[in-house]
């Protein structure tokens, strides 16, 4: 007779964690073992890293979530190897090889002269393996369909594209970018514009912003974690909701005010800047996302959950 399977007990858990993403699986089957070691109720990546890419996935467990899209729209960097003479369906390691061209004698200036036409505000043609979609179905599973789709070329912004070393078959480079661009589109136009072609053989992302300089956790860190120090090891791996946007405009409110605003209710007065903050209570606490007019009128836009059972401990006179 088999055993009866053991139900995972989810938790509501708050925060975010900076993942060490290994190369092999994809994004969402990492979110997913991430997910049951801390047993969340709910969590989200902040863009996914491709198969073959590692490095640097924010994970947002429970409230966390509604400011996962600010993280995906950030800008980003990454380290790649690109193979030269070779181009792939896939515009890396993983796809089917579509050519292969002799290696040209590059020189430091071809390349470097290369580079900065696909820096700056570029027209880019997104990869055909990519989780962009057409008629509500990602284009990776009509490529893989054998469908072939006419997609156009998108604005994208490359705020650097550097050499960091060179052989005769490949080019290390760094990356600089913002929303939406493709490090595999990129290598794959840089090959073409060097005459051999090229695509991704390595790619790792160093950060999102705001974490320049993050301190990212493998998954056979958490696991040893988990086994050693149960939940409130794992936990204290854990940033706080705040340190997600820790460059946006805050506006701090007294206890009444922040109690207002989790009842829904607009607050009048001469709040600044227009446009976009994060609501604090007076312990620094984050409220949410909130967003002011033109006459200084701060209203919610997506606030967290213990912003609407906020308790009003000051006088009325307080406001």
């Amino acid at each position: 007779m088999s055993k009866p399977r053991t139900r995972h007990r989810f938790r509501k858990l708050h925060g975010i964690l900076l993942l060490d993403k290994p190369s092999g699986p994809s994004s969402n089957q990492v979110l997913q073992k991430v997910r049951h070691l801390f047993r969340a109720e709910k969590a989200g990546h902040t863009g996914a890293l491709d198969p073959l890419a590692t490095g640097l996935l924010p994970v947002c467990f429970g409230e966390a979530t509604k400011i996962a899209g600010h993280l995906l729209g950030a800008s980003k960097a990454y380290e790649t190897v690109a193979r030269l003479g070779i181009t792939t369906d896939s515009d890396d390691a993983e796809g089917q090889i579509l050519r292969e061209r002799p290696l040209p004698a590059l020189s430091e200036a071809n390349i470097q002269a290369a580079l900065a036409k696909l820096t700056g505000r570029i027209q880019q043609v997104p990869p055909m393996y990519s989780a962009l979609k057409r008629g509500g179905e990602p284009l990776y599973a009509k490529a893989r369909r054998g469908e072939t789709i006419e997609l156009e070329a998108r604005q994208v912004d490359v705020h650097a594209f550097s050499l960091l070393a060179a052989t005769p078959a490949t080019l290390r480079l760094a990356v600089e970018c913002g929303s939406g661009t493709y490090v595999r589109s990129l290598v794959r136009d840089l090959g073409e514009l060097l005459g051999c072609g090229a695509h991704v053989a390595e790619l790792r992302r160093l950060w999102v912003e705001p974490f320049r300089t993050p301190r990212m956790w493998t998954l056979e860190e958490l696991q040893a974690l988990a086994e050693q120090g149960g939940e409130a090891a794992l936990d204290a791996c854990l940033l706080p909701i705040e340190a997600g946007m820790a460059a946006w405009p805050k506006v701090q409110l007294d206890a009444l005010q922040a109690h207002r605003l989790g009842q829904g209710q607009a607050l009048k007065g001469a709040f600044l800047p227009c446009g976009d903050v994060l609501a604090c209570d007076r312990q620094g606490r984050a409220l949410g996302i909130a967003q002011i007019d033109e006459n200084g009128i701060l209203r919610g836009k997506r606030l967290f959950s213990w912003a609407a059972v906020t308790t009003a401990s000051a006088s009325a006179t307080e406001v």
